[in-house]
């Protein structure tokens, strides 16, 4: 039954914009062109893992009916001169899709590469989309995903609950900020971190494209937010740019892309967080990091793309190193 249902996830834009009540046919007409490249977009990310899967999938229980579906990669044998004894590390990885779709198979080079190269079991985890559910169904299903894997981490995956790492992907880079300081290092790649106003009133950066081959999604962007998005807009659960220093991973790395309409939202989040530690007179012991990479080519998912799809291939492997060799600093 598990498995049918992630086949029929495939059709969602199609099922969602057919018998989806009470959303606007802005959104319906939308969702229905947006299927064929939602379903050939799941095909080139699942298809090459059908046969020969580097990872299992398990189904997590969350606080309501529905079970969340998500891959655990581990290794059996050290390689690379990694040499551990008892629990492994432990890592979370939320896919992108814009809260609209996306499959925890977006995930699994990044995913993989973190496994081999540090020795920590990784678990890359899905949650729902709007339009058919709004905020706040995938922050809960990122916190329930989170709660069980650190209840879970010893007696089912044999790692250390205390030595969480966590990453996120667009949309995934804010809902990855629901672990906050049981985390001790954080990486986001793109993140969506500040939905206090629409897609597209947010400042372009001069090197982004006059014209948005992307604007006519620019509402189905905005649908999973929208609703819940109040004069003030001070839900930090929501805005991950408004939490405290406190409420946050101990150490984190930003991802950026040059040509991307979040970047000055990032931009602006690590320079405060800087500021708020500098300040901050309670920070002792090891110095906390928040740090900014930025990859000025680079476009919104740039990182997501096969290879053969990317004309700069060393700014993907520099990304990657940057992340893992940060997540492997911080433990």
């Amino acid at each position: 039954m598990d498995s049918l249902r992630f086949a029929l996830s495939w059709f969602e834009p199609l099922t969602t914009a057919l018998f989806t009540r009470n959303i606007p046919f802005t959104y319906r007409w939308r969702l229905l062109l947006l299927q064929p490249l939602a379903f050939l977009t799941y095909a080139l990310k699942y298809l090459p893992y059908a046969i020969s899967a580097p990872n299992s999938v398990i189904y997590i229980p969350t606080r309501s009916t529905h079970k969340l579906r998500a891959l655990v990669f581990t290794i059996k044998a050290f390689t690379k001169g990694i040499e551990r004894t008892g629990l492994r590390p432990l890592h979370i990885d939320f896919h992108g899709g814009s809260f609209l779709g996306g499959i925890a198979e977006y995930g699994v080079p990044f995913c993989k590469e973190v496994c081999d190269r540090t020795g920590a079991v990784v678990i890359s985890a899905q949650y729902r989309h709007a339009p058919a559910n709004v905020y706040p169904a995938a922050h809960e299903d990122a916190e329930d995903v989170v709660d069980w894997v650190l209840a879970n981490a010893e007696k089912r995956f044999g790692a250390d609950a205390k030595d969480l790492t966590i990453s996120g992907w667009s949309a995934g880079g804010n809902l990855m900020m629901v672990a906050g300081k049981r985390a001790k290092a954080a990486v986001g790649i793109c993140a969506a971190i500040d939905l206090r106003s629409p897609p597209d009133t947010k400042p372009k950066p001069a090197s982004f494209p006059k014209s948005d081959p992307s604007a006519w999604l620019l509402p189905l962007f905005d649908a999973y937010a929208m609703p819940a998005r109040a004069p003030g807009g001070s839900d930090a659960r929501l805005n991950p740019i408004l939490k405290h220093i406190d409420a946050l991973p101990r150490d984190m790395l930003f991802i950026n892309a040059g040509i991307d309409i979040l970047l000055a939202e990032q931009l602006a989040f690590v320079s405060r967080v800087q500021r708020d530690l500098e300040i901050d007179g309670s920070v002792t012991g090891r110095q906390r990091r928040i740090v900014a990479r930025t990859f000025d080519k680079g476009f919104h998912g740039w990182l997501e793309l096969p290879s053969w799809l990317i004309a700069n291939e060393r700014d993907k492997r520099e990304a990657y190193d940057a992340a893992i060799g940060f997540l492997v600093e911080a433990r």
